[in-house]
């Protein structure tokens, strides 16, 4: 039962491949990231499914063409994860959530590896890494009485340049990857404080949608400004104070006492302080939010939807670190950043190396590396996809999930949603199982029995 709700989801997705062959190698790379106990690339995919040594070349051409329409699979993913009864919202706005991650990669044959720099406080990352710099959207849902942060696109963003008259930065290609995903309503996005800049809000308040996000401890805004006496020579002055935001924490008076609406926390209580100013960069009215925590400290928080309430800005706010989370179980449990496909043709890059600039290289060289720079963005999006159908199965079919476990934890929470983790392991243990099943057998069911290798262990036990 807990495959046939899989497959339910997963069937819709059809419209994005070309032909049913297409789409069935689609169906089987999903089924693969899902039930694989290693992150090893195409090869433990084949490993997952016991299949035949020649589909390992079969699943390297299918991420390779344009009969998956990348873009198609992306707008239906977002669209089927949207119409979700779960998606949490505010104000009838759904709440979308954006990020960077970097990926290491060693290859010196990879398109888009760069040397990159991690700002991070933890110990195991280091300072400087080649790898691969992405961001990502996603958006907020609710399952039993957790949160995840279901993952709708992924793209690279740093590392290749095809035209040196490209000027755009990480903040634009951010605007032009959540504007591509189509969301058909208004929404309230929420990132950290690199994002709190005007080209963001700009680029969102374009489209009706708003941004809540932490702003830097050195940032200011401006007063309103008096309105002028009458018959004053000069243009009205636009702003009026210049206001440190960080001199607010020094407003006892005017600071407000309330429960914690943060995710997960009870018998805390926090002081808060929210006044309207004038932020320079986009010329209107913010919302300010100044939040003394008594385990956390204090922080800055800014919005552009002056509706919402201070405690709600609050909570949304504390959200964020859901997609830190989603990032986690993408690099661990899915894969989704397990590729290895090198270009044979391509010019290996340095020790040093930082953008690859190509506008003086040939027009096949240019193509190729787009493909390839495809096949990346194929695979990350499958991987996003097989982690948000996991985290859809935990919000509705809990009790399913459990009954087919099979295994032990320490530690299980009651009124928690199962992770992807669980839910990975209860369909790896049930798989066999569905493909036995030969009265709701499925065209997926045929199409990988067809291709199972009973000579290797992982076909055996498949059958058995």
């Amino acid at each position: 039962m807990l495959w046939r709700h899989w497959w339910i989801w997963v069937r819709q997705l059809r419209g994005a491949c070309a032909r049913t062959r297409t789409f069935l190698w689609m169906v089987a790379c999903l089924a693969g990231m899902t039930v694989r106990t290693d992150l090893l690339g195409v090869t433990s995919i084949v490993r997952a499914l016991g299949l035949q040594s020649a589909c390992y070349d079969r699943i390297l051409d299918f991420l390779h063409i344009p009969a998956l329409d990348l873009d198609r699979l992306t707008t239906l993913w977002r669209g089927l994860v949207i119409r979700q009864p779960g998606i949490l919202r505010v104000n009838s706005r759904p709440v979308l959530v954006g990020d960077g991650i970097k990926v290491a990669k060693s290859g010196k044959k990879m398109p888009g590896v760069k040397k990159l720099h991690q700002q991070s406080d933890a110990n195991t990352k280091p300072e400087y890494i080649f790898g691969h710099s992405c961001q990502a959207v996603a958006v907020l849902a609710r399952a039993a009485a957790s949160v995840f942060a279901v993952p709708l696109a992924c793209r690279i963003h740093e590392g290749v340049v095809f035209s040196n008259r490209d000027k755009r930065t990480l903040l634009d290609k951010m605007i032009v990857l959540v504007d591509s995903l189509g969301v058909p309503e208004p929404f309230i996005f929420v990132a950290d404080a690199y994002y709190a800049t005007g080209k963001i809000v700009r680029g969102l308040l374009a489209k009706g949608n708003h941004l809540v996000t932490r702003v830097k401890n050195n940032a200011v805004a401006y007063s309103v400004p008096l309105p002028a006496a009458p018959h004053t020579r000069g243009r009205p002055r636009k702003y009026g104070e210049k206001i440190k935001l960080a001199s607010l924490l020094n407003t006892e008076h005017a600071f407000v006492q309330a429960p914690s609406p943060i995710y997960g926390e009870t018998n805390v209580t926090l002081c808060y302080y929210a006044a309207n100013l004038l932020w320079r960069p986009v010329g209107i009215l913010v919302r300010f939010v100044v939040v003394r925590h008594p385990k956390r400290g204090s922080i800055l928080l800014m919005c552009t939807d002056l509706t919402l309430t201070p405690l709600e800005i609050i909570s949304i706010y504390g959200l964020r670190f859901k997609i830190e989370l989603s990032f986690k179980q993408a690099l661990r449990v899915i894969g989704t950043y397990a590729y290895h496909f090198w270009m044979a043709a391509m010019t290996p890059i340095s020790r040093k190396s930082g953008n690859q600039y190509l506008h003086m290289k040939t027009t096949d060289y240019r193509d190729a590396v787009r493909r390839k720079l495809a096949a990346y963005h194929r695979h990350i999006q499958l991987g996003l996809i097989a982690q948000g159908l996991l985290q859809i199965l935990a919000a509705t079919v809990p009790v399913l999930i459990w009954r087919s476990f099979g295994s032990w934890m320490r530690t299980i929470r009651p009124g928690l949603a199962p992770s992807e983790l669980v839910v990975a392991i209860a369909l790896r243990n049930s798989l066999p199982d569905f493909l036995a099943d030969d009265e709701n057998a499925s065209i997926f069911t045929k199409f990988l029995r067809k291709r199972i290798d009973l000579a290797r262990a992982e076909g055996t036990r498949l059958v058995a």
